[in-house]
């Protein structure tokens, strides 16, 4: 008790004249007209003389008759500024001739608590006991300033203290959840049982109890030695426990706070992993409770579909992730792919695997997206296969031909899908997907690839293909330029086409491009096949692409056009030179800026530009990066045709390949290898994947073809193919192979690309699917709401899926958690179109009459997409 007075009577200590006179002045200049100093012991009234206050009347209330000094203040000098000096006890109300004048005059004193409740703009006086108690902190003008900018006239006790800690914690807002937040952040993961500093200074100024009361008021937490460490893990144990669907398990149960309380962990949890500021701790942090409490071995008795929602733990993450992995595998005959949809979409837009947020060694989001990723891909996979019990049945190669552009292709886009999704999952140390990828690399090389082999081969002979090499309707890869260039440069005389070429571009990958671009401001790309040369390798395809009368050889294999050598760029520019073409790589064309491509096109009316990124890649020794190699070339040819419509107003590009590829991830075995044991007398060229030659004999492992046939070349060069997916032999790298007859080789692309102006332009003006809320008039009832919302219309090319944060506000703050939401359909069933989230109200008082708004935000751009109101009339306590 001593010393608590004499803490006290240190904070009242009188300030100097200077100080008195400078806020007395403040007081006036403010408009103050009657400034009422209350002195009970008199010690300043000898200063009053050398204040020196201009333009003030000054008065001491004892040497002045009441009634007259009424009157002098209310008519003689009604507008004249006074300060009313009184010593001694206020006189009791009953015989206070000046009660009136007390009760409106500006009240003052000079003791600190009183000048610091001023300084501060509070008015009650009552408080002024509590500034004493807080005289340590108000020791500094620092502090007080940091404190200042939280403190509102109005503010009590509580929300004082509250004020302080926030300067002392730099905190954003001084709410109790903003608190919380800010001294959880402050934990060194390495040592959670140590104080941080900042707790130490919350204690150093005499606050430290004030904070754990509010924390039991507003979560329940009630310790009798309360630490940050045990209240970090009933915070996150309540987060998780409330996620669940269905109960908590039992060893955890003692650890999650009063259900009245629950539904503030909840908000201020939410709003933690929401902080772009505060999130990093929160990872490191939750890693250390599920550590702490043992979460592993609490999980394996729940179903994936009871922690679908919660976001609490990455161990959480982990554990569905691996579960989601078994029951692909166990259920791929039967596999149900819209669960399995519904929840990796619900990740992918929760915390840990949500790309949109950076990675770190505590929270691998890219990983673990990745991770879904595949997943996605290798259940769409099996379930396409499903649609294919009996396999490839058709009746002839153009049934056939048709129906790999059509839908088979997706075997291919499925496989390298998830194969580069499990890359970079695996890239990063986890090889969650390991025995996943063995059931995926089964179904694609033995299943897919082979029933394909076998099927394709019986429409290769037996239908006669090979032998003629055409289908009705389909374009021929040698006839390319007079079927898409010639009839446009026929237009006019100023007419100009470019051409991409991109090496070993398959027909899969064009589907991603074609989508890419049609998605984009003022083009328009149509995507169709041609039947591409065989054997489909580099040399021939090139030459086939070129304007040309005739294609030949040369004894030694080399591949003429009108007589005039193909390979390489000086030889295709003189080749083009015939049309007023060019021939530039597509690396130097990038490297040219507006101007000097300007110049560059403006002789030519035919440009052709070469890209080489997967064969250059996977055919020098890199094998193992096909896939990325294939991602790149889809950027990259994204952003040449962007170069080439936006910088120099070109209006026609065509993109297309010399030809496809082959690849798995698993290597061959013996069982794939047809070796040539005996080289025959007349072959030029042998390559693991077709032998060129004249007077081939006849070969049980291979085709036997001729260029005649299959390239419309002059001469009698022959070739060799290996059957199915076959290999001559594996020297310089064997997992990724062209050259033979697989639909994946000789299916080439032709991606034709026009920009668009005016009204059509218009039209292809890109932007994000429209949502909506379900229901009107919003009200809710209890502490924890579902709301529903659906997109007006389908994702497509142009209409772009929709990343949302959604969120409860009282004007700026939230009063709910922050949960993400993905509206990103392309179906045209719109009970595909719906989705929902949970939201939990903190458990504070909600006025029914208020207005609260319900707001969904643009994930990537911060944009409002909704706002709507609510209402809040919570018919029963939150304990209930």
């Amino acid at each position: 008790m001593f010393k608590f007075l004499a803490k006290w009577a240190k904070t009242r200590q009188p300030m100097d004249s200077s100080q008195i006179k400078s806020n007395l002045d403040r007081l006036f200049e403010k408009g103050a007209r009657i400034v009422f100093w209350h002195d009970e012991d008199g010690e300043f009234e000898e200063m009053l003389p050398s204040l020196g206050l201009d333009g003030v009347e000054v008065r001491q209330v004892s040497q002045e008759p009441a009634l007259a000094l009424k009157s002098e203040l209310e008519l003689e000098k009604s507008d004249a500024p006074f300060l009313l000096y009184e010593k001694g006890r206020t006189p009791d109300p009953e015989k206070d001739w000046l009660l009136d004048v007390r009760l409106y005059a500006v009240p003052f004193a000079a003791d600190r608590s009183t000048m610091i409740l001023r300084e501060l703009g509070i008015i009650e006086h009552a408080l002024r006991d509590h500034i004493a108690a807080r005289g340590k902190f108000f020791a500094s003008k620092e502090r007080l300033a940091k404190a200042q900018k939280f403190i509102d006239p109005s503010d009590g006790p509580d929300a004082i203290d509250r004020a302080l800690m926030a300067a002392i914690l730099r905190a954003e807002q001084a709410d109790i959840f903003s608190l919380v937040r800010a001294l959880l952040d402050a934990i060194d993961p390495d040592n959670p049982d140590a104080a941080p500093t900042t707790w130490s200074e919350i204690a150093k100024f005499d606050l430290s109890e004030s904070f754990w009361k509010q924390v039991r008021e507003t979560f329940g937490f009630n310790e009798a030695r309360p630490s940050l460490k045990s209240f970090l893990m009933r915070l996150l144990i309540t987060d998780f426990a409330r996620s669940l669907d269905g109960e908590c398990p039992k060893a955890l149960a003692h650890l999650v706070l009063p259900s009245k309380s629950a539904a503030n962990a909840v908000v201020c949890v939410g709003q933690w992993r929401d902080s772009t500021r505060l999130h990093e701790s929160y990872d490191a942090l939750s890693a250390v409770v599920a550590e702490l409490v043992k979460l592993g071995d609490h999980l394996g008795d729940l179903d994936i579909e009871e922690v679908a929602d919660a976001r609490t733990f990455l161990l959480t993450e982990k554990f569905i992730a691996s579960r989601l992995r078994d029951r692909i595998i166990d259920t791929a005959e039967t596999i149900n792919l819209e669960a399995i949809r519904d929840i990796v979409i619900r990740r992918q837009n929760g915390y840990w695997a949500n790309s949109k947020l950076p990675s770190s060694h505590n929270a691998p989001r890219l990983a673990l997206d990745q991770v879904y990723t595949a997943l996605m891909s290798a259940a769409e996979f099996l379930d396409l296969r499903s649609e294919y019990p009996t396999g490839f049945n058709y009746k002839d190669g153009k049934a056939f031909f048709d129906a790999y552009v059509g839908e088979l292709y997706r075997f291919d886009q499925l496989y390298r899908h998830f194969c580069e999704a499990a890359d970079t999952a695996e890239a990063e140390g986890w090889d969650i997907l390991k025995a996943l990828r063995d059931k995926i690399e089964d179904a694609y090389s033995n299943w897919f690839l082979g029933n394909l082999a076998v099927r394709w081969g019986e429409v290769l002979e037996g239908g006669a293909l090979l032998e003629h090499w055409q289908l009705p309707d389909l374009d021929s890869q040698q006839d390319f330029f007079r079927r898409n260039l010639q009839s446009r440069l026929d237009e006019a005389d100023d007419r100009r086409v470019y051409v991409i070429i991109s090496d070993a571009f398959r027909y899969e990958a064009a589907h991603e491009l074609l989508q890419e671009l049609n998605g984009r401001y003022r083009f328009s790309a149509t995507l169709k096949p041609q039947l591409g040369v065989l054997p489909s390798y580099t040399a021939l395809g090139m030459a086939s692409l070129l304007p040309h009368k005739t294609l030949s050889y040369t004894d030694a294999g080399a591949v003429l056009v009108d007589d005039m050598p193909t390979s390489g760029i000086a030889n295709r520019q003189k080749i083009l030179a015939k049309v007023e073409g060019a021939a530039i790589k597509a690396d130097d064309f990038m490297a040219m800026n507006k101007t000097d491509g300007r110049e560059f096109i403006k002789p030519y009316r035919v440009i052709y530009i070469y890209h080489n990124q997967i064969d250059q890649t996977a055919d020098t020794g890199n094998e193992e990066k096909t896939f990325a190699a294939v991602r790149n070339t889809i950027t990259e040819l994204g952003s040449i045709v962007a170069r080439i419509v936006n910088s120099l107003n070109g209006n026609y590009v065509v993109v297309t390949a010399d030809h496809g590829f082959l690849f798995q991830e698993g290597a061959p075995t013996a069982s794939d290898k047809n070796p040539i044991t005996d080289k025959p007398s007349g072959a030029v060229i042998s390559k693991k994947r077709y032998l060129l030659g004249k007077s081939l004999p006849e070969h049980v492992g291979a085709y036997h073809g001729r260029t005649s046939a299959t390239a419309s070349a002059e001469g009698d060069m022959e070739f060799w193919v290996p059957r199915g997916t076959n290999r001559f032999h594996f020297v310089g790298g064997s997992r990724f192979i062209h050259g033979g007859a697989m639909p994946q080789e000789v299916t080439v692309p032709v991606i034709q690309i026009t920009q668009l102006k005016g009204k059509s332009a218009v039209k292809t003006r890109t932007r994000t699917v429209g949502i909506s809320v379900l229901g009107s008039n919003l009200k809710i009832t209890t502490s924890r709401y579902r709301f529903k919302f659906i997109q007006t219309e389908a994702v497509s090319e142009r209409i772009k899926p929709l990343k949302v944060r959604v969120a409860i506000y009282d004007g700026d703050d939230p009063v709910t958690n922050v949960e993400t939401l993905s509206f990103e359909s392309d179906s045209s069933d719109m009970n595909e179109w719906r989705n929902e989230v949970w939201l939990t109200l903190a458990s504070r008082t909600f006025d029914k009459k208020r207005r609260y708004q319900l707001i969904v935000r643009n994930a990537e751009t911060d944009v409002e997409e909704v706002r709507m109101d609510v209402t809040i009339d919570l018919a029963f306590d939150n304990d209930f």
